[in-house]
């Protein structure tokens, strides 16, 4: 049974009308002052600044739209900015929140915690902390990694993810700790003297994922700060998203932007030695190729060289060199012999007109003596009684000298 006039329920549109409507009527909501410290501060592309304005006791929601922050001319807003923000009070009717419309900005001081981000990072500066001499090289093939941050953190996650798909071959070991609080910054301290005294990571990742400056502020305390300086092995930071800064990446000895290009930081990447590895077996074949080439232009010539001073070809040589001399001495025989023969032919010649035949067959005898053979040529040479021998043309007459 219902207990009450069904007629005199609101909806809750009708409520959240009725709320808005009755800060509307109020003067001093409708142009009012507040001063506080900002925080999660975002201003999106579109121009709207959205953050939180609050104190030690109290915060309030507040936005900023494009125009109004145009016409007032208001400076770039950050968390920790204390600032005095004048505006109207209204109901966001679909999140049931007051928030204030800011229409006007005026800076008041730096804000508690950026006064005191500001002093300690000026004191650890002063102390060398954050000089780029003490920073060590991040190892470029380290076995193990470890890693402080939250077991429930989706930074966790995206490291652990990024780290397997760039190098495998690396092991994680896991150092949890809190990451926000008042808690956090001796746990987050204890987590990396957990892993130096440990001593088996080559190098340590110390991240969380983005947050307010409040949800961060664990890695600005000076005691991470020396836990970081003090650590045996080299520190990589990863706090936040890119446009977070915190002590912490001052101290450590590499600054990533996020957890997940922490990770990307700690190892090198697989797929990149892979490409490497394909790149120079692709050089090395094509010089092998080259060297191929010109071993074979090499063998050519000595191939050419050994059938030029081969015995067998020296000898090949020599036998046509001793055939090309025969062949040259027989010809000069012929020449000579020919020669002769036209000498001998021509002393024919002659001997025949000298010969004695001729005379003979003229008419005329040869008279020898018979003794001797001796040519009779007076009559001197001869005796009576003596016998001779009259050649003629066709014979001889023995003769013998009467008187």
């Amino acid at each position: 049974m219902l207990s009450y006039d069904t007629s005199s329920v609101l909806s809750v549109a009708q409520i959240s009308r009725y709320l808005k409507e009755v800060l509307a009527s109020d003067e001093i909501l409708q142009d009012v002052w507040v001063r506080g410290e900002i925080s999660g501060c975002k201003t999106y592309s579109s121009g709207h600044c959205y953050f939180t304005l609050k104190d030690a006791e109290a915060q309030l929601p507040c936005v900023f739209f494009k125009n109004a922050r145009l016409r007032s001319d208001a400076p770039d807003l950050r968390d920790g900015m204390a600032i005095a923000a004048n505006g109207r009070i209204a109901l966001y009717e679909r999140d049931g929140k007051l928030q204030l419309y800011v229409e006007q900005v005026e800076l008041i001081g730096e804000g508690a915690l950026f006064l005191r981000f500001e002093q300690l990072k000026g004191r650890l500066a002063a102390e060398g902390l954050f000089d780029q001499e003490r920073k060590r090289p991040i190892p470029s093939q380290p076995s193990v990694i470890g890693i402080v941050t939250s077991l429930q953190a989706a930074a966790l996650r995206d490291m652990l993810r990024v780290l397997r798909t760039r190098y495998p071959l690396a092991e994680v070991l896991l150092s949890p700790t809190l990451v926000q609080g008042a808690e956090a910054p001796a746990a987050i301290a204890e987590a990396l003297d957990r892993l130096n005294e440990q001593g088996e990571a080559d190098v340590i990742i110390v991240g969380r994922g983005g947050g307010s400056i409040e949800e961060l502020w664990a890695f600005n305390e000076e005691v991470v700060a020396r836990a970081i300086a003090r650590s045996r092995i080299p520190v990589i930071s990863g706090v936040g998203h890119e446009t977070d800064f915190t002590i912490a990446d001052f101290v450590a000895d590499y600054r990533a932007s996020t957890p997940t290009a922490a990770a990307a930081a700690a190892v090198p990447d697989i797929q990149e030695w892979r490409d490497g590895v394909l790149e120079k077996e692709q050089v090395l074949l094509l010089l092998m190729e080259e060297r191929f080439v010109d071993l074979r232009e090499k063998l050519v010539y000595i191939q050419r060289d050994l059938q030029r001073a081969s015995p067998q070809r020296l000898l090949e040589q020599q036998h046509q060199q001793l055939d090309d001399t025969a062949a040259l001495l027989q010809t000069h025989m012929q020449y000579i012999l020919s020669l002769q023969q036209e000498r001998l032919r021509g002393l024919a010649l002659r001997l025949h007109t000298l010969s004695p035949l001729l005379t003979i067959a003229r008419g005329y005898a040869i008279v020898r003596r018979e003794r001797d053979a001796a040519i009779v040529t007076n009559i001197g040479q001869v005796q009576a009684g003596e016998r001779l021998t009259v050649q003629v043309t066709d014979g001889y007459i023995p003769v013998e000298v009467r008187q």
